[in-house]
């Protein structure tokens, strides 16, 4: 017998600088009972995704404004040329705010027999559509078209369900994220008072880096930072970092590959989690705490579900909290190695494997439900 046949994809390039589209390379080739296509953005060809069968999409991306409607447009004629080509039993649109994700939605329901939408928001859509009209239209335009809305986080449903005037609150399903678990470290912590503090990902306005930086200012401590990733702020933050005179104390490191990252993450002694605003989930957290490094991370709705006793909050935006927390535990080794095995046990409720299961049986219901 056939596999039903899933069709998703981000218009974004097909690499893993983004925390999406690994997301899906971890989730989709997992999915028990279906095929997958995955249709993306050319890249540099040179990333080892996991999925089976992929698509290239032929517009170039674009942005809100002006130009974001013929963007949409030419997409929307590419995916009517895919449903042609593969005809998909489910769609998942990636993003709700994303082009591809519109165009899924517009051409979709057109059909002679309509395709059901799942669609899957990814944090980033969900903060845009809070603030810019057009990201917000999109946003609506998506959640009407979709049978189910699933958000890795209560948190983030409460947010779509405000930000969609409650119009689809039954349509609404959090299924956990996750991550594939290494294997458990049996490296030790080192014992010292200075310690090797790490910040890593998209370096944009949300994720609020500059806290960690005036943080390490502050500290009573000469702690080291390393910030490994690129983005619109990182100029902004190596300026910040040389006007308080930090020198060596803190590093700037291009963004790693996911392999790499977490052959590095053993090295440190605390990861800083700086995110100001809503997080999809804090992946790379779990991913430090895979590695029995804890986190100290700002104190936003949903995170201290995710991260367990294995982390330590403080409140979003406060570099002099931020600091305490980071001279009181490099006096305390006692704690550090508590906290440093929550964390590791923390993390093993983070399987990959289960976000699969859960999206695998939402996906399940709904065709289910259309027979």
């Amino acid at each position: 017998m056939t596999l039903p046949l899933i069709l998703t994809g981000i218009d974004l390039p097909m690499e893993p600088s983004c925390g999406s589209t690994i997301w899906c390379s971890d989730v989709y080739p997992r999915l028990d009972g279906f095929r997958t296509v995955f249709a993306g953005l050319p890249g540099s060809g040179t990333w080892k995704h996991s999925f089976t069968d992929t698509i290239l999409l032929g517009a170039t991306k674009q942005p809100y404004g002006p130009a974001f409607d013929t963007y949409t447009a030419r997409l929307t004629e590419e995916v009517a040329d895919l449903l042609e080509e593969h005809h998909p039993d489910l769609i998942h649109a990636q993003h709700l705010g994303f082009g591809l994700s519109l165009a899924f939605a517009r051409t979709a329901g057109t059909r002679r027999q309509r395709i059901p939408i799942v669609s899957v928001a990814h944090g980033t859509d969900v903060i845009a559509a809070a603030e810019n009209d057009q990201a917000l239209s999109t946003l609506r335009e998506i959640a009407a078209a979709s049978e189910r809305l699933v958000v890795p986080t209560p948190a983030m449903a409460s947010e779509v369900d405000r930000l969609t005037d409650g119009r689809h609150t039954s349509r609404l399903s959090v299924v956990p994220w996750g991550i594939p678990l290494p294997e458990a470290p049996f490296t030790q912590p080192g014992g010292g008072r200075r310690l090797s503090l790490v910040h890593a990902g998209r370096l944009d306005a949300n994720k609020f880096t500059r806290t960690a930086i005036e943080a390490l200012a502050l500290t009573e401590e000469p702690h080291q930072l390393t910030v490994i990733g690129s983005g619109s702020e990182l100029a902004a933050l190596q300026d910040q970092a040389a006007n308080l005179d930090l020198g060596d104390r803190a590093r700037f490191e291009a963004f790693l590959p996911r392999d790499e990252l977490w052959s590095r993450l053993p090295d440190f002694d605390l990861m800083l989690f700086t995110t100001r605003q809503l997080e999809a989930y804090g992946l790379v957290a779990v991913e430090a705490q895979a590695h029995g490094v804890p986190v100290l991370y700002s104190d936003l709705p949903g995170l201290k579900d995710i991260l367990g006793p294995g982390a330590l909050s403080y409140p979003p935006g406060d570099a002099a909290a931020l600091a305490v927390l980071i001279d009181d535990l490099a006096a305390d080794p006692t704690r550090r190695q508590t906290l440093r095995a929550d964390a590791i046990a923390n993390a093993r409720r983070h399987d990959v494997a289960g976000t699969a299961e859960g999206l695998a049986a939402l996906s399940r219901s709904v065709l289910e439900g259309l027979r």
